[in-house]
């Protein structure tokens, strides 16, 4: 394990007067349940502005009127919540404070309580054409880089990539441009290359079609189907989003979601339209729409066969073209009415569409009432859905507010959905490391010679959190449920592993344990490059309490040689030495080091040693590597330390496709207390600055 440089940490100062970032200085507050229904209270949000659009925020309860099935109901309850960062400060994630060239900032480790915000950027792939496609791509990675702030959890999910995008939630910029990438043209969607279809010659009538079939009806029905499937995939995301805090929006991109056939709604469709905006109203979600086709030209273009039309039918399509776009936008006008929303179409900014959305969503007012009990009575075996109206006595405001509910109590609502749903499963499927029993995730990826890329995982069980039974023998014994799965950047699961353990052992092992905690380790072949979340949990299986964890993973296609980092592995750096020496314990000597690389829990003076593998550098004519490497050292999201760019040493190796790098952090004696990420920054000189800098990080915490 050669060192090749030295880091030595001079940061007792630093990292003395070093505080915990500012507070956020405008109004924040997050209800556990913001919107909720039972049968003693329903609360219901409510966005006010004046006729300039501006929020209106010193209301009172005499201010509105609320009605339930055309009937008023009387205000117990009247709040204003704000949610929105306002000025605060982006932080160290932002692009605007990174050099040309620098890679951001690790994220740092995700907190219930730190978030403010949780945003989900659903793109209906199945109902974008190939234009549109482009630009919302492209509008994704500008919130990612420029709008996305410290509090912000958020997920970019597509209909069409299945159900599994729920464990896409992370505040992580790398997954999100990630999964921003995988935004692509859908070609078994309902929509072309552009916005409308290119006029063509018509296809044969029913009556001469072999086959007897009328497409018109089947373009009909594919289409209803196609609006059912993207209501379903929108009310799982929402259902989901239900126990996640903060203030929770849903940003739909889609330009196609009809629901009017043949002069009428649709059964399925307004069945999923009640649905959704039940499911909306109990999880505090606000659907926001956008069309990204932008201002349109309904007028014949080079694409359209018109050399079979009559003068009649050409002077016909603009109107048809134009009724087209209209019975379009019907779903979307309706979906974010009845959840308080806003739809924003006929905008050719979409970047500027979605910055409006998301801070529209800032600010609310959340308004209270006791229904009646009738309101919860089945007469006919099912739920019935209760419309929902709030209205402002001040003729010039005008108010966005949620549309109705079923007669369904919350508690039942929960039982209903949770039903075969295992604590194991919800757990995995969190975007947070949560749960009582202390468990702590490594995941390190490497290159083994003639293996190629393999991933290593070590899982820390904190052994004092499970249960063990006293055995007639004097052993000790536990068991516990153990769920590992590997999800690729499409939210889509790609390997799993899930085995049940059963430990017993005698008192000085048990001791032993307990002091140490137990440490799984698994190794496997990475079959394919990609974006990686690594999510593991477990349950003992005598106290039923759960611990879970969770890691990004970047694993680079090394086919297109480019300069790669491995992970980052980090050990204590302390000999085992075979007797304490006089005032030194067992437990201070006997470090091992496979231990502190699982816990990445370290003491205020301790030496840390960490490893790499720098992949794909290029050589000069005489067939040398020209390397430099620069650390940072951030606390609780906050940089407190970055060293000079120094050049990595290489002496005495032979594959530079393969160079093993390191060195040595001294941490201070008055190192402050908190969780701690070290950052690397190799940049190789030879190779095109696009592709010439890369990092990796490690976090670790520090205990007094």
């Amino acid at each position: 394990m050669p060192r090749i440089f030295a880091l030595c940490l001079a940061l007792t100062t630093a990292l003395a007067q070093d505080a915990a970032p500012q507070s956020n200085q405008t109004q924040k507050t997050t209800p556990k349940n913001a919107i909720r229904v039972s049968v003693n209270l329903v609360q219901v949000d409510a966005v006010v502005t004046d006729s300039k659009g501006k929020q209106v925020t010193d209301l009172k309860a005499e201010d509105f009127e609320v009605l339930q099935d055309g009937k008023p109901q009387i205000i117990t309850r009247l709040s204003y919540i704000t949610t929105s960062p306002g000025s605060v400060p982006s932080g160290p994630s932002s692009l605007a404070t990174q050099g040309k060239g620098v890679p951001l900032p690790p994220p740092s480790k995700l907190r219930l309580t730190d978030v403010r915000r949780t945003i989900a950027l659903v793109v209906d792939d199945l109902g974008l054409s190939f234009e549109s496609t482009v630009y919302v791509r492209q509008a994704l990675k500008k919130f990612i880089d420029g709008q996305m702030q410290p509090g912000d959890l958020v997920a970019i999910v597509r209909t069409g990539a299945g159900i599994g995008a729920l464990q896409q939630f992370t505040t992580d910029k790398r997954l999100l441009h990630a999964a921003a990438d995988r935004v692509r043209f859908n070609p078994f969607g309902r929509r072309g290359v552009g916005s409308f279809a290119p006029v063509e010659p018509s296809l044969p009538a029913q009556g001469s079609n072999p086959r007897g079939v009328d497409t018109a009806e089947f373009d009909e029905a594919r289409q209803q189907a196609f609006t059912v499937g993207t209501l379903g995939a929108i009310t799982y995301v929402v259902s989901g989003l239900r126990e996640l805090p903060g203030r929770k929006s849903v940003v739909l991109f889609s330009e196609s979601m009809q629901i009017l056939y043949g002069g009428g709604m649709d059964p399925l469709v307004l069945e999923g339209l009640q649905r959704l905006t039940d499911a909306a109203d109990r999880a505090s979600v606000v659907i926001y729409g956008i069309d990204p086709r932008g201002v349109q030209t309904y007028q014949l273009t080079a694409a359209d066969s018109t050399s079979e039309m009559s003068a009649q039918e050409i002077s016909q399509v603009p109107m048809d073209r134009s009724t087209q776009a209209f019975n379009s936008n019907q779903g979307m006008e309706i979906l974010t009415s009845q959840t308080g929303g806003l739809f924003i179409h006929s905008d050719n900014d979409i970047d500027g569409a979605l910055r409006r959305v998301i801070d529209d969503s800032g600010s609310y007012y959340l308004i209270g009432y006791r229904p009646d009990p009738s309101t919860f009575d089945r007469k006919t075996g099912r739920p019935q859905f209760h419309r929902l109206q709030v209205r402002m006595k001040r003729p010039h405001l005008r108010v966005r507010s949620r549309s109705g509910f079923f007669g369904m109590s919350d508690d039942e609502q929960q039982l209903s959905g949770h039903a075969g749903e295992g604590q194991l499963k919800r757990a995995i499927f969190s975007p947070f490391d949560s749960g009582s029993i202390h468990v702590r995730l490594t995941a390190l990826f490497g290159i083994v010679p003639k293996l190629g890329p393999v991933l290593d995982y070590m899982l820390y069980i904190d052994a004092r959190d499970v249960k063990f039974t006293n055995e007639p023998d004097g052993s000790h014994k536990t068991a516990f449920d153990l769920l590992a799965i590997t999800f690729g950047d499409n939210g889509q699961a790609v390997d799993a592993d899930a085995r049940r353990f059963t430990l017993q052992m005698k008192d000085d092992g048990y001791q032993r344990t307990l002091r140490d905690g137990l440490i799984y380790v698994r190794h496997h072949p990475i079959k394919k490059p990609g974006a990686y979340q690594l999510r593991i949990a477990l349950q003992d299986t005598a106290s039923q309490e759960i611990g879970s964890a969770s890691q990004f993973i970047e694993v680079p296609d090394l086919r297109k040689d480019r300069l790669t980092l491995s992970s980052l592995l980090l050990i204590e750096d302390a000999p085992k030495l075979a007797m304490p020496t006089q005032g030194q314990s067992e437990e201070q000597v006997d470090r091992d080091p496979s231990r502190s690389a699982a816990t990445r829990t370290f003491k205020p003076g301790a030496a840390l040693t960490y490893t790499y593998q720098v992949l794909n550098a290029r050589m000069n004519s005489s067939h040398q590597p020209n390397l430099e490497v620069q650390s940072r050292l951030f606390r609780e999201g906050q940089q407190i330390f970055s060293s000079d760019r120094v050049a990595l040493n290489i002496t005495g190796q032979t594959d530079f496709k393969r160079l093993i790098a390191g060195g040595t952090v001294h941490l201070g004696s008055k190192m402050l207390p908190g969780d701690y990420v070290l950052q690397l920054i190799v940049t190789d000189k030879l190779a095109k600055q696009k592709y010439g800098v890369v990092s990796q990080s490690v976090d670790f915490e520090v205990q007094p």
